[in-house]
Parts: C-alpha cells; structure tokens; sequence
C-alpha cells in the first residue's frame, strides 16, 4: 500500500524451558504499512498479544527481528527502545487504563508531560485533542463519569496526543456493546487514520471487519492468512 511502518521477520517467542516449553508465536513475519489499518485476529491463546508485545518493544523475540521504520528495533539499547515506544507508538488498552483521581484533560496531558511538556502547554494541547474526539465538553469531568465509548475515545485521544506514527488497540470493543464499538472504530478509520500514520487493531470481533485495509489471521502461534480488503471505508483524516 505505502511505505512500511513495522516489518516483522520470523519472529518466533517460547516460553519455558524443557517439557514445560511453549512455544507463543512460530516463525511469524508480515508487513504493516502507513495509511493502513491492519487487523490481526484469531482466538484467545493464538498468539496475537504476544505478536503485539514483540512489535511493539515491550517483549523480546527468541528469533527473527523487527524493523519499525526500517530500523531493527531489537538491535537497540533499552533505553532507546524505551524512547522509541513514548514517541513513535501510541497504545490504547482494552480497559482504557485511565487514572480515576485525575480528570478527562489531565489523562491526555499524561504523556505530554512525560515528553517534559510544560504542564499548562500540556492541558492546552490536551483540550484539543479531546475536541477532535468530540469531548471537550467533558474535559473536567473524570473518567468515572463518562460512558464506556467515551472512555475509550478519552484513551485515543491520550494516545494520538503525543502524534504516535504507530497506533495499536489492543480489543477496543470487547467492552462496548455492538454500535458504540462500530462507532468507536469507525472513527478512528476516518479521523484519526492517516497516510503517515500505521494503526493496527488486536480484535475477536468480526461485526468491524469492513473498517479493515488488511486482515492477519492468527492460530496455533502461527500467522495462517493475510487478506487485503479492497472495499474498506476510507479514511478521511489530515491530523498527524
């Protein structure tokens, strides 16, 4: 499609030792590209989180490497791997992972503040952050008070504050019911997509599927398919 974002080569994870061994993910390699939303799916124990895990420099591969804008992000020091996961990639969680004490504004200034943004700065860039998920009416509230879609849209936002090249879900519907979680993914294909931004979605949920550029199939530790949807919605967005 585009350029490539993360480039996985034979990526193989066990964990364990002798009889006890188990091996998570088996010679696992694909291409995710910029501008496009890859979803990677199969059942529970397939292998998806801890393929993600990999991807992402949260987890080390026994074998095979991973390339995050051409770079072989194995290869680096921890701290650089650190760095690169505060300003290249945005994670939103399955549980959103909001701080309750803090309030809507102040969740998305997180990371800011993290990249040594002054904190009134941060709040200022937190507000329209939440404007682009249409939640600036809320940014005093704290979490407790939102909806579960409105949480999770609070979570994207956190996420792409900090102009993540690479964005990942990890199941954004599991929690929602059936039309908040279209909608949730709906956005993020037409306003938060972009052709200088990869986004990749870990999901069970098949009602979604006509939002994804491409489908990864997992089973047994073992990538089992790839499909191009060639009739996917758009998407529509210029933010980055």
């Amino acid at each position: 499609m585009g350029n490539v974002a993360i480039k996985a080569n034979a990526l193989v994870k066990w964990f364990g030792e002798g009889e006890a061994k188990t091996t998570a993910v088996k010679s696992a390699s694909f291409e995710a590209d910029f501008g496009e939303l890859l979803y990677i799916v199969g059942p529970s124990g397939s292998g998806k989180t801890t393929l993600l895990s990999m991807i992402s420099g949260i987890l080390k591969p026994n074998e095979g490497s991973v390339l995050v804008e051409g770079k072989d992000i194995w290869q680096m020091k921890s701290d650089d791997i650190a760095d690169l996961r505060l300003h290249k990639i945005g994670f939103v969680f399955q549980d959103y992972h909001l701080f309750p004490r803090l309030t809507t504004v102040e969740n998305v200034a997180i990371p800011l503040i993290l990249k040594k943004m002054d904190w009134n700065e941060a709040l200022k860039v937190g507000l329209e952050y939440l404007e682009i998920v249409g939640l600036k009416d809320k940014a005093q509230l704290q979490p407790v008070k939102l909806s579960g879609g409105e949480q999770q849209r609070v979570a994207i936002a956190r996420a792409i504050a900090g102009k993540p090249d690479i964005l990942i879900f990890d199941e954004p519907t599991a929690s929602l019911d059936g039309d908040t979680g279209r909608k949730i993914v709906e956005f993020v294909k037409t306003k938060i997509l972009n052709p200088e931004r990869c986004v990749i979605i870990v999901t069970h949920d098949s009602r979604i599927y006509e939002y994804a550029d491409s489908i990864m199939k997992m089973e047994d530790g073992n990538i089992i398919a790839f499909e191009r949807n060639t009739n996917a919605i758009p998407y529509m967005s210029h933010e980055k």
